[in-house]
């Protein structure tokens, strides 16, 4: 059988051509486009990479920032509590200044009135016991029919008065 014959000469034209194909495909495949593809996924990963440093870097100064950020609002709360425990010790002095001058005034103006107070007081009992001598004066002779001098009424108002 002649194809039987020509098997043989048509495999070998066809293993040739297999092997420049694949041989063709090994060289464009692996020396050409593999280098490329693992070129990308070097760089891709160079590029996870330096992310991932600049994002912990980021990560790291952000932290730090919000620390910085604490101690300035501890020291500004505790420079805060300062001005205002000063403020409260000024206001309380102005206060004290304030109250001891009041105190002084109300003190200067209660001795005022206790002077006047005084003065209208005695004033007063000289009035009533000058009254009351005429009146006790007036009652002896009314109720005895004794005359009683003002100066003797005067003597025994005072004298009871003191007992008072």
């Amino acid at each position: 059988m002649p194809q039987i014959a020509q098997l043989a000469l048509v495999y070998q034209s066809q293993w040739f051509w297999l092997l420049v194909v694949l041989a063709g495909i090994y060289f464009v495949v692996g020396k050409g486009i593999v280098p490329k593809v693992e070129a990308t996924v070097d760089n891709r990963d160079a590029t996870i990479a330096a992310d991932l440093a600049a994002a912990e870097a980021a990560r790291a100064e952000a932290d730090a920032a919000e620390e910085q950020l604490r101690a300035n609002d501890l020291a500004a709360r505790g420079s805060a509590q300062a001005t205002t425990a000063e403020a409260k010790a000024q206001a309380a002095k102005a206060g004290e200044v304030r109250m001891a001058k009041a105190d002084f005034k109300t003190a200067k103006l209660l001795a005022e009135a206790e002077a006047r107070i005084a003065k209208s007081r005695s004033a007063a009992l000289e009035s009533i016991e000058g009254v009351a001598a005429e009146a006790a004066a007036e009652i002896v002779a009314k109720v005895s029919g004794a005359k009683v001098t003002a100066a003797a009424a005067a003597k025994s108002v005072k004298a009871v008065l003191a007992n008072v």
